[in-house]
């Protein structure tokens, strides 16, 4: 591989159960040329994110599948090499749905412009891009939580999670969550404000562990997980309660569908509210977001951690270990140094 080149990660093929290495190619292809309209970006960080495990099967969902033999896509934040776009201009900083690559060529009406200085690079792809963007959608505009809700966050310690709990204690919530290790259980306490953690993996009894962490119920339950801990935060919601169904990363890896929690009769005489939804549907909430999340970040009340990887050869077992839960806050993958 030399400087002068491309690398890039393809679909080689598509995983039945978890995900492997043996799914993912690293090819080397010359760095393109922008057409007309066209931006060429020297990419600078990544985002792998558990909806791309999704796009692996060949189904049809909210966003196409990943095709086999090409090149892989995230959301990606780089600088611009060459434009031939009005308005886009050499060594401006952009973002984007590209490549698993460290150079991409794309239309210029499906880039935005990132402004320097506000935060690093990376925040705009996490607490400042979708992830963040995600969970203020959840929880305001979903769940529609308000002061004095009891909030029940899964998967907390995650790039969404982590910042649906400090949302919520802005917004007057009591709140608690599940994590997958005791270092993850702890950083929502110390770090990210929460009143009540435990870790999924090492409780014995999933229903006494919500009962100890959220004593009056659950009026919103933060949903990114799906299985055992979702059936069992169901039978802790208060009369009413809304969740907001963000996730289900417990059975992205399932070779056959699962069936749903039992007792969901549950949500008739609880009157429960479930809905699903994507970030995208809400555009307008998303800029209100990135606003606020500005102004809160300045003001210390909102808290992030990364967890960088360097090198789009190490993309796919950075994907992996997000899907394993090793990751610490949002996952990212440096493709090159920030210019």
């Amino acid at each position: 591989m030399t400087a002068d080149s491309n690398k890039q990660i393809r679909l080689a093929s598509r995983p039945s159960g978890w995900v492997t290495n043996d799914n993912f190619t690293l090819t080397e292809e010359a760095i393109p040329d922008p057409a007309d309209g066209e931006v060429l970006i020297r990419n600078i960080y990544m985002s792998v994110d558990p909806y791309m495990r999704g796009r692996m099967n060949d189904v049809k969902s909210y966003v196409p599948p990943f095709q086999i033999g090409e090149v892989l896509q995230a959301s990606v934040v780089g600088q611009v090499v060459a434009s031939r776009y009005d308005g886009i201009a050499e060594g401006d900083h952009v973002m984007g749905m590209l490549g698993w690559e460290n150079f991409s060529v794309c239309d210029g009406r499906l880039l935005r412009k990132v402004h320097t200085g506000l935060a690093p690079l990376s925040y705009h792809l996490g607490i400042l891009g979708m992830p963040g963007m995600t969970a203020y959608v959840g929880l305001m505009k979903i769940a529609k939580a308000k002061p004095g809700d009891n909030v029940f966050v899964s998967a907390a310690s995650g790039a969404v999670g982590s910042v649906v709990g400090q949302l919520a204690k802005i917004h007057g919530c009591h709140v608690a969550g599940s994590a997958g290790s005791d270092e993850k259980v702890a950083l929502l306490s110390d770090e990210f404000g929460y009143d009540g953690a435990f870790n999924y993996r090492t409780s014995k009894d999933l229903s006494a562990s919500l009962r100890e962490v959220s004593p009056k119920g659950i009026d919103v339950l933060f949903e990114n997980v799906g299985g055992e801990i979702f059936e069992a935060a169901l039978w802790h919601m208060r009369d009413f309660g809304r969740v907001a169904l963000c996730g289900m990363i417990s059975n992205y890896n399932d070779e056959e569908p699962q069936p749903g929690p039992r007792g969901m009769a549950i949500i008739i005489g609880r009157r429960l509210t479930i809905r699903g939804f994507i970030v995208t549907d809400k555009p307008k909430a998303c800029e209100e977001y990135v606003v606020k999340a500005i102004q809160w970040l300045e003001e210390g009340k909102l808290k992030y951690r990364e967890t960088i990887v360097e090198g789009v050869e190490n993309a796919p077992q950075a994907f992996i270990d997000l899907l394993k839960g090793r990751n610490m806050g949002k996952q990212i993958v440096r493709l090159s140094d920030a210019g």
